[in-house]
């Protein structure tokens, strides 16, 4: 049976069609194996080349879109299923409650703090959904030095690393979202100050 796969991707117009043929990619590979799309509803950008893909491919698309950005955003009315919020966190929580999984594609800041809040939940324990990042274009190999950065200075736990499933290949992503994830478990010790002085 397939997964409903939350696709967190950009809703920019002024960005190198590479990306949109990525989002395209990933739509058909999403419709191929089975699995339900959730999107953030609009039909511009990498959002609108997911969501067409996996319909051209036999998906069921569910957009998840806030009131405020109908217009702005021009919302995805060929979506299967089409929800608009009341704002932008009901958006987010709608997305996680409908999703198995999530699948990070090339984004700006909405995108980055989406992947930040499921990554966060995921450190914590709060969830076990795979999350993987799909970064053939290295766009987010800063990021992923920040946090080895920040790993090396104390502020994130090897944990940080464990949540996240990274990869430059469509076929993998999709591998990586169908394994089972081992539950991270916080302990007391991710916690505690250091006792050296």
């Amino acid at each position: 049976m397939g997964l409903s796969v939350c696709v967190f991707c950009a809703s920019s117009s002024r960005i190198d069609e590479r990306y949109l043929e990525l989002a395209a990619e990933v739509g058909a590979e999403l419709a191929r194996r089975g699995h339900t799309l959730v999107s953030g509803g609009a039909k511009v950008s990498c959002m609108g080349a997911v969501a067409r893909a996996a319909r051209a491919g036999g998906a069921h698309t569910v957009g998840v879109i806030p009131e405020n950005l109908v217009s702005v955003e021009i919302s995805d009315e060929d979506s299967d299923e089409l929800i608009v919020t009341a704002d932008m966190r009901s958006r987010k929580a709608e997305m996680d409650r409908r999703s198995d999984a999530f699948l990070v594609l090339p984004g700006g800041l909405g995108t980055l703090e989406e992947l930040f809040e499921i990554w966060t939940a995921r450190v914590l324990g709060v969830h076990d959904r795979p999350l993987v990042i799909l970064d053939p274009y290295k766009l987010f190999e800063p990021l992923r030095d920040l946090m080895t950065h920040l790993l090396e200075e104390g502020f994130n736990r090897p944990k940080v690393f464990d949540a996240v499933g990274w990869t430059a290949s469509v076929p993998e992503a999709f591998d990586l979202l169908a394994k089972a994830q081992v539950p991270i478990q916080p302990t007391a010790e991710d916690y505690a100050e250091s006792e050296t002085s």
